[in-house]
């Protein structure tokens, strides 16, 4: 059985000017391989509703799980959870049990839970809320869309959270072989080798250093002895 699939959404306009760069995608990428979930898209999109809808609508039909990367604050740009809730047709509005989060949390650091900071604890209808360990304004999941922080540390301790909650597959292993030889020299039997295993990824990632080229050819898979011994073949077939 294939292992579930999984799409990510990053929102921001401050993602695609270039004034803020994202690591939460390479962040959910290694947490997702280690699950046995096969993150097959990442869509960044800006500060658009009908953009974040579409986006949101096409890759919950698509995948297995779609996760979104900021929006969730307290200023007018905070968007994504109504646009979430757009694209399921969920009305929203604030919830008792994110409210009172917050309540307790504002209460402890001796701040007002002002209208600003309670727009956190708006959710769609029907979502299960997702725990924020960092700084308490909860994300959520609706249908098999997981709505989670911008900022890393947040974002990261949410995909604790909700990781336990999913089913996963088999773990992508991956092995790689170095060769100092130019990817032209190298592309006959790497495609031999490619076909001869058809349950692995094969990749090339070519390098140049000190006026030397070469690739590091990286082979996936989740069988960790069929990786091996293809890993075995392919040094054969180099002669390494």
């Amino acid at each position: 059985m294939p292992n579930p699939s999984a799409a990510m959404l990053v929102i921001g306009d401050e993602i695609l000017s270039g004034r803020t760069r994202d690591a939460n995608m390479h962040y959910l990428a290694g947490q997702l391989t280690e699950r046995g979930i096969d993150l097959k898209e990442v869509r960044v999109v800006s500060d658009d509703p009908d953009a974040i809808v579409a986006a949101a609508k096409a890759l919950s039909q698509g995948y297995d799980h779609v996760f979104t990367s900021g929006g969730i604050g307290p200023t007018h740009d905070d968007i994504t959870a109504d646009c979430i809730a757009a694209a399921f047709g969920a009305a929203i509005d604030v919830r008792d049990d994110a409210r009172a989060l917050l309540q307790a949390h504002y209460d402890r650091s001796g701040q007002e839970l002002n209208a600003a900071r309670l727009r956190m604890a708006r959710i769609p209808d029907g979502a299960k809320l997702i725990d924020n360990p960092v700084s308490t304004a909860p994300g959520f999941s609706l249908g098999n869309v997981h709505v989670m922080a911008g900022v890393p540390s947040v974002f990261q301790a949410m995909v604790a959270s909700i990781l336990p909650t999913l089913t996963g597959g088999a773990p992508l292993l991956s092995r790689t072989l170095r060769l100092v030889r130019g990817e032209g020299d190298i592309a006959g039997p790497l495609g031999q080798f490619a076909s001869d295993y058809p349950m692995l990824s094969v990749g090339s990632y070519p390098f140049q250093k000190d006026g030397v080229y070469g690739s590091n050819i990286v082979v996936r898979g989740s069988d960790v002895h069929e990786l091996e011994q293809a890993m075995a073949a392919l040094a054969a077939i180099f002669d390494v």
